[in-house]
């Protein structure tokens, strides 16, 4: 005799297994599986102790990463399989790659504070996927709530590559590189917005200066891009907090006005208490 919820089980599994059977989008999927690769080798560049191989390896990842998402969307061929191998692949390129070379270079002498720090922000990138993935329908998609992980990533990456470029002992900076880590955890979990530059759009029609601009970009990362891409993601990850802390602070000089009931008045219930005064 079968069980009750066995009908119900095989209901609820059979449109997956059907979706799968009908295939998937190769391209979009081998774009992702780059990004995985590149990732897969950071974190192999960094056990052989090539830290900058394994720093620029998770920029690269992050290119193929912004890619394959462009593509899917371009292409019409998103997919809920899709979804889950990005993230699988953002896990370990983003999450475990950056944490594996932040404490390999810096933080393996500070022993457990060390090792505790890199497991922070994996952990934390984990949860900050997890949740992406749970409120990809709900969320507005001009803001990313909580700082994106190839974000947090990429400020891990480039740190490392500019303080290699200017010859500075891990030694001297394992403490700076320490809240580094704890910083972008917090950040990753936080409910501060960051902005997803979706609505900047490049395929559509812009301003002649905006292709000034864009040439001027890539000029500036060029000369010096080991200064350059760490002022970008730097500049990026501030950029959150001091919004939302600028917010508060015009949120606390606003003066709010209420009623004998203390709900906010409107303009009838003004006239209506004048009236009642006079």
């Amino acid at each position: 005799m079968k069980p009750r919820f066995a009908k119900r089980y095989q209901g609820e599994e059979q449109p997956r297994m059907n979706t799968i059977k009908k295939g998937i989008y190769v391209l979009p999927s081998f774009l992702t599986s780059l990004s995985l690769l590149a990732g897969f080798y950071s974190i192999i560049a960094t056990l052989n102790g090539d830290f900058i191989k394994a720093a620029w390896a998770i920029l690269v990842s992050g290119i193929f990463d912004g890619v394959d998402g462009r593509v899917a969307r371009i292409t019409h061929s998103t997919t809920r399989f899709g979804v889950e191998y990005d993230s699988l692949s953002d896990l370990v390129a983003f999450g475990v790659a950056p944490g594996v070379l932040v404490y390999w270079w810096a933080l393996k002498p500070l022993g457990r504070w060390g090792w505790l720090a890199a497991f922070l922000y994996v952990a934390c990138g984990a949860i900050r996927l997890a949740r992406f993935n749970v409120q990809i329908n709900t969320v507005e998609s001009k803001y990313f709530q909580g700082l994106p992980i190839p974000a947090a990533a990429g400020l891990v990456a480039t740190v490392i590559i500019f303080l290699l470029h200017v010859g500075m002992e891990p030694q001297v900076v394992q403490i700076p590189l320490l809240l580094i880590a704890y910083m972008l955890a917090f950040l990753m979990v936080s409910t501060v917005k960051f902005n997803s530059f979706k609505e900047l759009q490049l395929a559509r029609r812009k301003p002649f200066n905006a292709i000034i601009v864009l040439i001027l970009l890539i000029v500036f990362i060029l000369s010096e891009p080991q200064i350059m891409l760490f002022s970008l993601c730097f500049a990026y990850v501030l950029s959150g907090p001091t919004t939302f802390f600028v917010h508060l602070l015009k949120r606390s000089k606003t003066p709010e006005t209420k009623g004998a009931d203390g709900l906010q008045p409107t303009i009838e219930n003004k006239n209506a208490w004048q009236k009642i005064k006079h």
